[in-house]
């Protein structure tokens, strides 16, 4: 009898110290998630703010870029404009040269005229 009675108590004591280990591994288990969570915030916010910089130098290399074509394309204009204006000179001193050779030719017409007159 006495031996069940202290077998009782012991596996009372036991089942007591079960749930108490229970409630302390449910309070370890909040505290951590507790502390995961604040990590994962932590972590997310980091993720963030990689993900941010990560398009704020995409940006800025986009921004470079762009940058370098206009450069590039006001130099191709610029080129253009002056490849025109070559251009442009070309066809004044070729209507130059033509206008000259008739002027020329009227002029010696006349003068073949005049001569002939004489």
């Amino acid at each position: 009898m006495r031996m069940r009675r202290r077998m009782k108590r012991r596996m009372r004591n036991r089942m007591r110290m079960r749930t108490r280990r229970r409630r302390r591994m449910i309070r370890l288990r909040m505290r951590m998630m507790a502390m995961t969570m604040t990590m994962k915030m932590m972590m997310m916010m980091m993720v963030m703010m990689m993900m941010m910089m990560m398009m704020m130098m995409m940006m800025m290399m986009m921004m470079m870029m762009m940058m370098v074509m206009m450069m590039m394309m006001m130099m191709m204009m610029m080129m253009m404009m002056i490849m025109m204006m070559m251009m442009m000179m070309m066809m004044i001193m070729i209507m130059m040269m033509t206008m000259m050779m008739e002027i020329m030719t009227i002029i010696i017409i006349i003068l073949s005229n005049v001569w002939q007159t004489n």
